[in-house]
């Protein structure tokens, strides 16, 4: 299990415990999975998809960046 929390300019979107996240990178989409190896990484405009106990959730954003340490994942988006 990861924890996510996506925040934007305006307020917390997300934050609980995830199965996984699909987020668009520069240099396409990548993918985080549980004991994923710590990165910062900017993000473009597109979906960022995670799934929630099996249920998949989807997200539009204009950019942003992604940190994931120690199965935790933080997203500063704008939507």
């Amino acid at each position: 299990m990861l924890t996510l929390k996506i925040i934007s300019p305006e307020h917390i979107v997300f934050n609980g415990l995830i199965d996984r996240i699909l987020v668009p990178g520069e240099k396409g989409d990548f993918e985080i999975l549980t004991n994923h190896a710590p990165i910062i990484s900017t993000l473009v405009g597109g979906k960022v998809v995670y799934t929630v106990n099996g249920e998949q959730q989807e997200l539009d954003i204009h950019g942003g960046f992604v940190e994931v340490q120690k199965n935790e994942v933080n997203l500063c988006v704008d939507i």
